[in-house]
């Protein structure tokens, strides 16, 4: 017994044959454990949005509901084979299944809702305009906006922004579906097509156990689907991304771009033709893609291959935009930077929410942008500093920066989550072992402060690039409130409270001259504009006015929740800054 035991053992612990390598390798063998489990939760992120899609359409469209209902039970039968395979090439046939099952739920999705929003309406119109050949940019589109699902992207001078402001690839495609279409769908049939391609084009590209996670992330979770089929232009840039940053490391490899090579720099181009985060993410695989090369190669091939690719892309780009910079190159370049400058009122989860939901308001708003631009420089002189530990995580880095903007909704993060995991899969640490990072100068020596080297020292060092930033962030958050208000709210004699006009006292505690425009928010968007009739456009320093102001449409009803209140704000544009004053609510109305 005591030998049989030793022989079992031994054979146990003996180094498997060649015959169970070759079934490993040709997918005969059992699966990996954390292939199902991504599997699965590929399968089960299908369920999200699975009912509510499917109860639309029984009100609407029958035969798109049975659809879902078939997709659904394919789902549920999914879900059994991912837990009951035996081999590693049936396990890959199930994420075959589950990526036509959600490319599936995606077209019936879109078949119900494909009208789009505010971006994709004002997309439409620009393939509109560029099929009839005129101009697109700097021209006012008023009556795209106004409707329920065509929000209206307010400016902190008391106006909005109803041009198109983003690169015109996206409505270059949608042209010739307009044609067609003669509709909105024009634009979301296009950014559909281009999810749909990028999530195909990544589970392609993906090894395959991490294939079905591709699956989730651009197709499963519902996120992306519901960006599409509003007309986002991002959407078309991220399909164009996907093979820019899959084994990037390998661009440009033994000191020629190849094929491979040329098509990533075609695609990148493209994709800043497409829409503007694009921009953000090129400086960190440039810089990447030097230090990757400049280990291989040397310095001089290094900026050699970076020069070709960058070349070629920025062609692309110029070649994207030609048209439209040749009709009004002054227009065109405006709309290219309007995100960048229009200055939209404050939206979104990041920073600046300390001065527009918890605190009374910041006379420098201003900073939170300052911090932005210096933590985006930050950002890339780590990269360049620390590019062996940091170069994994450039697809994320970029994003960093728009939580301290104060426009810093999670759309700006969420639409290039994909690229996330592109990076994830295919650019081990190992693919950046050997990239160059410059060498750190030694700090002289400071009597009575001992020198740091090694770790410390490189802590330090990434600290003090992202500590202006902090500081500029700081200033923003802790600044107080340009304006004092006191406010004397009319009510409407009606059952429910609502205001019809708010008389404001307001002292200009600053010595820079301020022109308020005021609106109401009663959760994390504000109001229309509210209309001044009574009161100077200009608030001198040191001085105090009283304002009249009224609400759009007459009167706003306050929050009946006692848990809800109404806030009224002032916001400037040249100073940015931002005052709030309660309004009270329902149960405690206004004196």
């Amino acid at each position: 017994m005591s030998s049989y035991t030793v022989t079992k053992v031994r054979r146990r612990d003996a180094p498997p044959s060649a015959v169970t390598r070759s079934r490993a390798t040709d997918g005969a063998g059992p699966p990996q454990q954390w292939h199902r489990g991504m599997t699965l939760i590929a399968t089960i992120s299908l369920f999200i949005g699975t009912r509510s899609a499917w109860t639309q359409a029984m009100l609407s469209h029958p035969p798109v509901a049975g659809v879902i209902s078939v997709c659904y039970a394919g789902i549920l039968v999914s879900g059994v084979l991912v837990l009951t395979v035996r081999s590693r090439r049936a396990l890959a046939r199930v994420d075959a299944v589950v990526l036509v099952l959600a490319v599936t739920l995606l077209v019936c999705g879109y078949w119900l809702n494909h009208a789009g929003t505010d971006e994709g309406v004002l997309t439409a119109q620009a393939a509109n305009e560029i099929l009839h050949g005129r101009p697109v940019y700097g021209q006012p589109w008023p009556w795209l906006f106004g409707t329920p699902k065509s929000g209206l992207t307010k400016t902190m001078y008391g106006g909005a922004d109803l041009t198109y402001g983003y690169p015109p690839l996206t409505a270059m495609l949608a042209a010739p579906v307009h044609a067609v279409l003669h509709s909105t769908a024009a634009a979301t049939v296009v950014t559909t097509g281009a999810l749909i391609a990028g999530a195909v084009g990544l589970w392609l590209l993906l090894p395959v156990p991490w294939r079905s996670a591709a699956t989730a992330v651009c197709l499963g979770f519902g996120f992306l689907p519901n960006y599409a089929r509003s007309g986002y232009p991002a959407i078309v840039a991220l399909a164009l991304l996907v093979p820019v940053v899959v084994r990037w490391p390998a661009t440009g490899a033994g000191g020629r771009l190849g094929r491979n090579g040329v098509l990533r720099a075609v695609c990148l181009g493209a994709a800043c033709g497409a829409q503007q985060l694009a921009w953000f993410l090129t400086p960190f695989l440039l810089i990447g893609l030097y230090a990757v090369r400049r280990g291989e190669l040397g310095a001089r091939p290094a900026t050699a291959v970076l020069a070709r690719f960058a070349g070629i892309a920025a062609l692309t780009w110029v070649a994207v935009n030609a048209y439209c910079a040749a009709q009004d190159f002054s227009a065109w370049l405006h709309g290219m930077l309007l995100p960048l400058t229009q200055k939209a009122i404050l939206h979104g989860q990041g920073l600046m929410g300390i001065s527009y939901y918890f605190t009374d308001g910041s006379s420098r708003l201003d900073y939170y942008s300052y911090a932005s631009m210096l933590l985006l420089a930050g950002l890339l002189a780590a990269t360049v500093l620390f590019v062996r530990r940091l170069g994994t995580a450039l697809t994320v880095l970029p994003w960093l920066a728009f939580y301290l903007a104060t426009r810093s909704q999670d759309g700006y993060y969420l639409m290039m989550t994909p690229l996330w995991l592109a990076a994830a899969a295919t650019v081990p640490p190992s693919a950046l072992a050997s990239a160059w990072e410059p060498r750190i100068p030694r700090i002289p020596r400071i009597p009575h402060i001992p020198r740091l080297t090694g770790r410390p020292a490189k802590a330090v060092l990434a600290a003090a690039l992202v500590t202006p930033a902090l500081l500029c962030a700081g200033i923003a958050a802790a600044s107080p409130p340009p304006l004092d208000m006191t406010l004397t709210a009319h009510l409407t004699d009606s059952a429910r409270p609502a205001v019809s006009s708010v008389t404001v006292r307001a002292v200009n505690t600053t010595g820079t001259a301020l022109t308020p425009h005021f609106a109401s928010r009663t959760g994390h968007s504000a109001s229309n504009w509210w209309t001044i009739t009574a009161g100077p456009t200009t608030l001198a320093p040191h001085s105090t006015a009283v304002y009249v102001v009224r609400p759009k449409g007459g009167h706003r009803a306050l929050p009946t929740s006692t848990d809800q209140y109404m806030y009224l704000i002032a916001v400037t544009g040249s100073p940015m800054t931002i005052t709030t004053a309660s309004l009270g609510n329902a149960a405690h109305p206004p004196g």
